[in-house]
C-alpha cells in the first residue's frame, strides 16, 4: 500500500508506468491515454512518448505528423537535450504548411499540458500524496523497493531513501527530474537530416507562440488498471 501510496502522490511516474505496460503489451490505443494524462501533470517523457506514438500512428488511426512535433516540442519545452534533437528531427520533415499548422495548434496544446498549467497540478498531488502517507502506518517503508522508469532503464527507490525531499519538494522533484533527462541517451528516429538536428541540440527555445496555462483543464481519462504492485518490480 505504501507503494502504491507513492505512485498516487506522483502521478506522473504512475500513468507513464501504466503507459509503459500498456505499450509492451501491444495496447496502443490505452498506452497513448496513460501518456496523455501522465502529461497533464507535466510529465516530458510521456509528452515524447505521445509525440512518437502520434509520428508513427500507433494508437490513433493514422500518422499525425503535424500533432507529432507539437507533442515533441511540449516534451522539449525544458531544453532536454534528446527531445530537442527529436523536434528538430519532425520539423525538418515537415513542409510549409505542416508547419504553420503546427504553430497554431500547438497553442491548445501548450495551453492544456505545458508546465505552466501542468506544474501546479504535479505540485498539488505531490503535496497532498505526502500529507496522506506520513498520516498512516509506514512501518514496512525500510524493506520497500519501488522502480521507476528513465532513460537509461529504471531506477529503484529504496525504503532508506523514500522520504528524500527530492521525492517530496515539489521543486526539488522537478530538479530530480531535469537531472536525469538533461541529457539522456534517447532512441533516435529516421525522420529529417542528422546535421539539421545536431546543429539545433541546444536551443530549447520553442516555435509555438505562447498562450494562457489552464491550470484547471479536464484531466484525461484512462482505463481501470489494478495498481497495487506497479513499480514494484522492472516491467519485462
Amino acid at each position: 500500500m505504501i507503494n502504491a501510496g507513492f505512485l498516487s502522490a506522483h502521478p506522473d511516474l504512475r500513468y507513464r508506468l501504466l503507459g509503459l505496460e500498456d505499450m509492451r503489451a501491444g495496447r496502443y490505443e490505452d498506452a497513448l491515454r496513460f501518456f496523455m494524462r501522465a502529461s497533464y501533470y507535466a510529465d516530458k517523457p510521456s509528452q515524447g512518448m505521445v509525440a512518437e506514438m502520434l509520428w508513427n500512428g500507433q494508437g490513433v488511426e493514422n500518422p499525425d505528423p503535424v500533432l507529432a512535433y507539437v507533442w515533441m516540442d511540449l516534451a522539449a519545452e525544458r531544453g532536454y537535450e534528446g527531445f530537442i534533437g527529436l523536434r528538430e528531427r519532425y520539423w525538418a520533415a515537415l513542409d510549409e504548411d505542416q508547419r504553420a499548422s503546427a504553430l497554431e495548434r500547438g497553442q491548445e496544446i501548450y495551453a492544456r499540458y505545458g508546465d505552466d498549467a501542468a506544474r501546479p497540478r504535479l505540485a498539488t498531488a505531490i503535496r497532498r500524496g505526502r500529507n496522506q502517507i506520513t498520516g498512516s502506518r509506514v512501518g514496512a517503508v525500510g524493506s520497500l523497493q519501488i522502480y521507476v522508469p528513465g532513460p537509461a532503464g529504471f531506477e529503484q527507490i529504496d525504503g532508506a531513501k523514500f522520504f528524500d525531499e527530492k521525492y517530496w519538494d515539489p521543486e526539488q522533484y522537478m530538479a530530480w527530474h531535469d537531472s536525469i533527462w538533461l541529457k539522456p541517451r534517447v532512441g533516435r528516429v529516421t525522420v529529417g537530416e542528422i546535421e539539421a538536428a545536431n546543429a539545433a541540440v541546444g536551443d530549447a527555445a520553442s516555435r509555438i507562440p505562447t498562450s494562457t496555462p489552464q491550470i484547471d483543464a479536464a484531466e484525461p481519462t484512462t482505463p481501470y488498471r489494478d495498481e497495487q504492485q506497479l513499480g514494484s518490480k522492472p516491467l519485462e
